[in-house]
């Protein structure tokens, strides 16, 4: 049987607000039927540190600090917490929600789309799985998250390695279409990550950070060579094509576009009132 062919955009490190418009863009472009489903990858120029939809800035973010690092700072469209974007392949996935075999519940589809994800560490000689949380103590957890920090916990059929994350990701469904998009973590600056969060005291904010070593880990900290980003490109790469049995054909956004996506991102990703309303 013939496989489906899937867009491939790699654009690069673009700003945190172009990035988010990017997103919301594809998604607009595929319910409207002017794109196929799409994978693109891509990276943050500045390094940027990323809310979640409803996170609060004011109570969860030092935003002194943020901008004493000369870090970008932008509200995804989607949930979950914050993620330092610095060292990492960023995706995002595209896809209508009647996509053929997609579950209609989200973490089903979690599970689905990062099949490629999960291929793309095998072809990287990492043994990552599925994180389940299995205890009551764990989905609670989920539930009700201590933390501000996307990769202090595994979600659900989220990656890890060894018992650790490697990946985090966020879903949002809109306009009959699914948008993931996650991190995958090559390396990471620890002490960077939480000094631009805000905690209770500083015996809190030692004792996460000491906490954090054990649930998140980067992929240059256990593979056994480092790896490029471009490798990590290629390795998932692979991994999507196999993962969710497609071809993916790359493609270049048109001048056309590009102006689109700069006139969402200018009115709306850059915008007061879209990053620090909550």
């Amino acid at each position: 049987m013939a496989k489906e062919t899937w867009r491939y955009i790699d654009s690069g490190n673009c700003s945190p607000f172009f990035n988010m418009a990017l997103d919301e863009a594809l998604l607009d472009w595929h319910s409207e039927g002017k794109i196929p489903p799409t994978i693109r990858f891509y990276g943050w120029n500045p390094a940027t540190l990323s809310i979640g939809y409803f996170q609060k800035v004011e109570k969860e973010i030092n935003l002194d600090r943020v901008k004493e690092l000369g870090l970008g700072f932008v509200r995804r469209p989607t949930g979950g917490r914050g993620v330092l974007h610095e060292h990492e392949l960023t995706y995002s996935v595209i896809v209508s929600e009647d996509y053929p075999d997609m579950p209609k519940t989200v973490t089903e589809a979690y599970r689905v789309i990062s099949e490629g994800i999960l291929k793309g560490f095998h072809y990287l000689g990492l043994e990552a799985y599925f994180a389940v949380p299995r205890t009551e103590e764990e989905k609670n957890s989920l539930k009700n998250p201590r933390s501000s920090v996307c990769f202090d916990a595994p979600s659900w059929y989220e990656l890890v390695v060894e018992g650790r994350k490697v990946a985090g990701s966020a879903q949002t469904r809109q306009k009959g279409v699914i948008l993931q998009h996650g991190s995958i973590l090559l390396d990471l600056d620890e002490d960077k990550l939480f000094s631009v969060f805000h905690y209770p005291n500083d015996r809190v904010k030692e004792r996460m950070q000491r906490a954090f070593k054990s649930k998140a880990v980067p992929i240059n900290d256990i593979a056994k060579d480092t790896i490029t980003i471009e490798q990590a490109k290629e390795a998932f790469f692979k991994g999507f094509q196999e993962g969710l049995s497609v071809e993916l054909k790359p493609y270049t956004l048109t001048e056309e576009e590009v102006m689109y996506v700069e006139r969402l991102a200018d009115e709306k990703y850059a915008s007061h009132d879209w990053n620090y309303r909550r």
